[in-house]
């Protein structure tokens, strides 16, 4: 049975201590965002905080000048020879790390890492958390992964989830350790809903790979071009499939209504009045972009991804829209309903809003403090 989240309960005679943060980079994504929300806040509550990442990527988030950022990968001039060695030689720099930073807890992200910050950390006396923060069956998308992750994450010291439903991947002595924490809405994203007419655009946010199959979302659009000649679909992010989609829209004859800008800074600024924004993923853990949008007041269609994130968020009809995943007849259903009633579509929206009270930063942020303050209290 999954653990409840935590009420958000503080600890203030508790001393500040010292987290490390542990992911493979800070590149533009949904982990990647989370976790360096989080670094920032516990770095303003006067929390001493390193974040450790194999390798620094191009695009990255930033972070506050006082937070430390140490690299674990290990250097070409320090690579061995076979695989077997240069695990080995990967495993015992991240353990230097921890023992030379002495972190009282190590939060860590994503796959492999959580199950590298728990073998490294071994007798070292340093409680370590591990999140799954996507669909736990593509992260351990291997019988030999799965049976790892369920040997080491009982382990671990706290094991968190942004989604019930995942729980469920995991063996009985792993899932009486979980906890569910709700990743924390930015800040940009707190503001007074747009009132005004929205702009003739639809809109989607997210890394363009397979799995965010944009491709959809510009098949739906399609269908809809001829009814609807002024609307135009903006797909912000960047990704290999950046190139293929833009000559897809081409041969479709779309080529001056589809636009991939790239990623940008200014998401909230760039989005809050668009028409609708679309969320098309096939697997999603709880996203990040479908979370803004809806504090914005967008109107939102989204897959009901088998992880349960975007079912977590949206009751279907009142505060947007949950498809089939590669669905894209639906999604020009539903688009060409909210487009064809801009009342149902405003209503949508402002149901949607909602979401800023339920997530809000001061309150998730809180929580994950407290829970993470039991961890290194235990």
């Amino acid at each position: 049975m999954i653990g409840t989240k935590i009420s958000g309960k503080g600890y203030s005679m508790m001393e500040k201590k010292h987290i490390a943060m542990f992911i493979s980079s800070l590149n533009k994504g949904g982990s990647e965002r989370v976790l360096a929300n989080l670094a920032g806040y516990f770095y303003s509550k006067g929390y001493q905080v390193t974040i450790v990442t194999q390798y620094k990527a191009e695009n990255e988030y930033g972070i506050d000048s006082g937070i430390r950022r140490v690299f674990s990968e290990i250097a070409p001039e320090e690579t061995g020879k076979g695989r077997a060695a240069n695990f080995l030689k990967r495993f015992f720099k991240l353990r230097g790390i921890w023992k030379r930073e002495k972190p009282d807890l190590i939060l860590s992200f994503i796959g492999k890492n959580n199950m590298m910050a728990i073998m490294t950390s071994r007798f070292l006396h340093i409680p370590v958390v591990v999140s799954v923060r996507g669909e736990p069956a593509l992260e351990y998308d291997s019988r030999a992964l799965k049976m790892a992750a369920g040997f080491l994450f009982r382990m671990a010291d706290g094991i968190v989830l942004p989604v019930k439903k995942s729980g469920d991947f995991f063996p009985k002595a792993v899932r009486k350790k979980v906890v569910c924490l709700n990743n924390p809405l930015h800040p940009a994203f707190i503001r007074n809903v747009y009132g005004g007419e929205r702009e003739k655009e639809i809109v989607a946010v997210g890394r363009i790979d397979a799995n965010k199959n944009h491709e959809m979302i510009i098949r739906a659009f399609g269908g809809l071009a001829e009814k609807y000649p002024d609307y135009r679909l903006t797909i912000y992010g960047e990704g290999e499939l950046r190139r293929p989609l833009l000559e897809m829209a081409g041969e479709m004859g779309l080529g001056d209504r589809v636009f991939l800008p790239g990623s940008i800074s200014n998401v909230a600024d760039r989005i809050e009045k668009a028409s609708v924004f679309v969320l098309s993923s096939y697997s999603e853990g709880m996203p990040n972009t479908l979370i803004e949008a809806m504090a914005l007041g967008i109107p939102c269609v989204s897959t009901d991804c088998p992880c349960g994130g975007p079912a977590e968020l949206i009751v279907n009809g009142e505060n947007g829209y949950l498809i089939e995943p590669g669905d894209w007849k639906k999604l020009q259903d539903i688009l060409q309903k909210l487009l064809d009633n801009p009342d149902l579509a405003r209503k949508v929206g402002r149901n949607a809003a909602k979401i800023q009270e339920k997530l809000n930063p001061d309150t998730i942020n809180g929580m994950w403090e407290d829970y993470l303050k039991e961890c290194m209290r235990k």
